[in-house]
């Protein structure tokens, strides 16, 4: 046991190991690629974010409120 001690990480020291993973990735990728990730990022996320805000809309808000809230936009 004492040998995989040596290579266990702290939480601190595993908090530097990531900070610098994070650093040197920032420092070596493109502008371009930053918006290839961006646009990728939005694109997967906005299917989502169309199914996921009306059901949880649907799940949370009673049938009385939403009747309402549809009243109030229309006029």
């Amino acid at each position: 046991m004492r040998h995989r001690e040596q290579y266990t990480l702290s939480p601190a020291s595993a908090e530097q190991f990531w900070s610098a993973r994070m650093d040197a990735l920032e420092r070596h990728l493109s502008a371009k690629t930053w918006a290839l990730a961006a646009f990728t990022i939005v694109l997967s996320a906005y299917p989502i974010i169309r199914i996921a805000i009306p059901a949880i809309h649907h799940a949370i808000v009673p049938a009385v409120a939403r009747a309402a809230l549809n009243l109030i936009v229309r006029y």
